[in-house]
């Protein structure tokens, strides 16, 4: 490893100390490495702004850090335990190839800021993903509710059979969900879209660091202000991205169960693609649906990512080497969460209803509150109406007909007023 920016003299450095302190910090910085060269640049263009860098060092720099970016995505740099972590490796090779003008790259920087603004830009990066994946699911689940929303399915509460429901119904529920997840991620980026390089470890730096420059420089929407709170955003903002992710893995949690019950022989009511499901090691005779099971498992790794983060913030104000640990929580969560989302539009697009099986399961019993609807609107108390319908739910469905009952529900949203009109204006909106 190359010498310790850190390092005392006549201090010899503990192998397992430095092992313990470096945790994950080389393995982790390669998904933040080419945002941290991003921002190297952007840092050196504003040291020759005030006269820290000469034009000569800055063209230099550009260059090998445009350079060390190509050899980064080539292959042909290796971030490794040679370094302490990515922002050395940077100061390395810089220093390796242009001597003193690379020794200054770090001026008026500390590690922490260059962690803090190469995962800022990433979490920007990943928020407009999730904004993407949400807007594509709901693009699907707009389509599918306009194509079948007079389509008859069972509606279960309780995972009990409870009326008549529609495809129409179901998928407008997943649209306006996921809406609203593209909305989420859109608002969480710009929460996180200020820029917190040239705030050194939270106290700012003996110089008049040209932070507006950089601002600009690496799109950020504002200059995040206050050394202090930069800072205290750390680990906020990771909280509040991995919310915004989570929302939408929620969702994707609970289409997953659906689509379990669904594929089930039990119920029977969906087919999805043979793609989706593999074979048993051990049961020649079935197929098994892993890919919504390790879907439905999804959530899991994003809500422990943010309860990590949540557990290292109970610090006071001010950096502290705690906040290492929220690197590996936000790679971990986004790296399985996106992973997921990543799948869903097509597996929705490509599910198929096995309409003889939804019509099998819609009995008699799932009228008895259309039953008892009727009867309030005639004029019968509806305690009175409930009573009835519940005792004569057996032969509710007397004369009835799934469309029938549909056709009738005609509360806004509901079956006969799905109101999509509205939903794909929203989500036209997200362009």
């Amino acid at each position: 490893m190359a010498d310790l920016l850190w390092q005392k003299p006549g201090v010899a450095v503990d192998a397992k100390i430095q092992t313990f302190l470096a945790g994950d910090d080389v393995i982790l910085d390669r998904e933040f490495f080419l945002h941290d060269i991003a921002a190297s640049a952007a840092h050196a263009e504003g040291l020759q702004h005030i006269g820290i860098l000469s034009a000569d060092e800055l063209a230099g720099l550009q260059r090998e850090l445009e350079v060390l970016a190509d050899d980064f995505r080539a292959g042909r740099f290796v971030l490794d335990e040679q370094y302490e972590d990515g922002h050395s490796a940077i100061e390395a090779r810089l220093t390796d190839r242009l001597g003193d003008a690379g020794r200054r790259i770090h001026t008026g920087r500390s590690r922490n800021d260059q962690v803090l603004v190469a995962t800022r830009l990433w979490l920007k990066e990943k928020l407009q993903r999730v904004a993407q994946l949400s807007a594509e699911i709901a693009k699907v689940a707009l389509d599918r509710a306009e194509a079948e929303k007079d389509l008859p399915i069972p509606g279960y509460t309780h995972i009990q059979r409870a009326v008549v429901s529609s495809a129409g119904m179901w998928w407008a529920g997943w649209a306006e969900a996921f809406i609203d997840n593209a909305v989420r991620a859109r608002d969480t980026h710009a929460l996180v879209d200020a820029n917190p390089l040239g705030t050194a470890a939270g106290y700012g730096v003996n110089l008049p660091l040209d932070r507006e420059h950089t601002t600009a420089a690496l799109g950020f929407a504002r200059m995040q202000v206050s050394p202090i709170y930069a800072q205290l955003s750390r680990g906020k903002f990771e909280m509040a991205a991995l919310e915004a992710l989570g929302g939408a893995t929620l969702d994707l949690r609970r289409i997953a169960w659906d689509l379990s019950l669904f594929t089930s022989a039990e119920f029977g009511f969906v087919a999805l693609p043979a793609q989706y499901t593999t074979g048993s090691s051990i049961m020649p005779n079935k197929r098994n649906p892993d890919v919504i099971e390790l879907m439905r498992a999804t959530h899991a790794s994003v809500a422990a990512a943010r309860t990590e983060i949540e557990q290292l913030l109970s610090l006071p104000s001010g950096y502290h080497r705690d906040l290492q640990g929220s690197k590996g929580a936000i790679f971990h969560g986004f790296g399985r969460g996106l992973a997921a989302l990543e799948l869903l539009p097509a597996l929705l697009a490509n599910l198929e209803w096995r309409n003889d099986k939804l019509r099998a399961g819609i009995d008699s019993g799932m009228y008895a509150t259309d039953v008892a609807v009727e009867a309030a609107v005639a004029g019968v108390p509806f305690r009175e109406a409930y009573k009835a319908a519940a005792a004569g739910a057996d032969t509710a469905g007397q004369g009835r007909t799934p469309e029938g009952s549909l056709a009738a529900r005609v509360s806004p949203g509901a079956a006969a007023d799905l109101r999509l009109d509205v939903l794909r204006a929203r989500w036209q909106a997200l362009a």
